[in-house]
């Protein structure tokens, strides 16, 4: 694999812009968080722990890379995928126009855009990565550190203003992810709507892509699910951000999301004596599932839960 920018920026050269298909993701990147979910400068995140799992993150002084800066990676893997699609050979290595990338975002091209591009870039190439999780295959892997890209060069050009415009980009991508991509070969599509989503919105939607997939839905327990989204909120703050969001006509593209109260379905069982006092946060359960199949759902006890399904990744 490439290991140097060894191609030239001269505005000769094709771009792999414009992106014909729609936004993709690797679906490990949707169903964990990689990613700060705040604008603030953060340096690191809380490392995750599940167990099986482990993911820790940290930046340097430009902070690390948050989930608007992940619309870029999301952009590159697309334009990687679109080569495959093509039959052309893949290449961690990108050339782009920036107005195409915020066409695909919903971005106003300008200049504080360019400038959030460029910060953007920083922040995905000094950020490293430590986890087990791109490379495990059920049978053994490797931990290690790698950034999300390996190297950036932007060409500018002076306007009439005697202002700086941007021409060209071109990346390298991540060695770690690149060959994660091409050997898990678990790319999922985006509704277009995400990129006008708010963070938690946004988590919300990569989760219920990433596992309903032809189910007619999945549920899994809160506190599990505030650790997947990445939110430093506590779980009684997460909780009403869900049930604010669930009561929506739309609450996400394509998906619906319930908070399920355990306690509820024994309360209706003769058997089971009546439940008092107040449920415990952790032992609620969320509950998501597709809008346009919602003729299948299943009764809330029949749902089955990430692990019943198999596709814990």
């Amino acid at each position: 694999m490439t290991d140097q920018l060894t191609f030239d920026l001269d505005a000769d050269r094709d771009n792999d812009s414009p992106l014909i298909g729609t936004a993709k993701n690797e679906k490990t990147l949707m169903a964990f968080n990689f990613f700060s979910l705040t604008r603030e400068h953060q340096t690191e995140l809380p490392r995750y722990d599940d167990g099986k799992y482990t993911i820790e993150v940290e930046g340097t002084k430009h902070g690390v890379a948050s989930i608007w800066d992940k619309e870029v990676l999301i952009y590159l893997e697309s334009l990687l995928q679109d080569r495959i699609n093509r039959g052309e050979a893949p290449s961690p290595i990108f050339q782009f126009t920036a107005n195409d990338l915020f066409r695909i975002t919903g971005s106003h091209p300008g200049g504080s855009a360019y400038e959030r591009l460029e910060g953007a870039l920083k922040r995905l190439k000094g950020t490293m990565v430590t986890t087990n999780l791109l490379d495990d295959d059920e049978e053994g892997g490797e931990t290690g550190g790698f950034s999300w890209i390996d190297d950036y060069r932007i060409k500018w050009r002076k306007n009439k203003n005697g202002e700086k415009s941007m021409q060209a980009v071109s990346v390298i991508l991540g060695r770690r992810l690149y060959k994660a991509i091409l050997k898990k070969q678990e790319i999922l599509t985006y509704d277009s709507r995400y990129f006008q989503l708010k963070p938690l919105e946004k988590r919300l939607y990569e989760i219920a892509r990433a596992h309903v997939g032809k189910q007619p839905g999945f549920k899994m327990g809160l506190e599990k699910l505030r650790l997947r989204v990445g939110t430093q909120n506590d779980l009684r703050r997460f909780k009403a951000e869900l049930v604010s969001i669930s009561k929506r006509k739309f609450p996400l593209p394509g998906y619906g999301l319930s908070l399920i109260d355990p306690r509820i379905q024994r309360s209706i069982d003769a058997r089971k004596p009546k439940p008092t006092g107040r449920t415990p946060l952790k032992s609620y359960l969320v509950y998501f599932y597709p809008t346009d199949r919602l003729n299948q759902l299943l009764p809330i006890e029949k749902v089955p839960t990430l692990e019943e399904l198999g596709d814990d990744v």
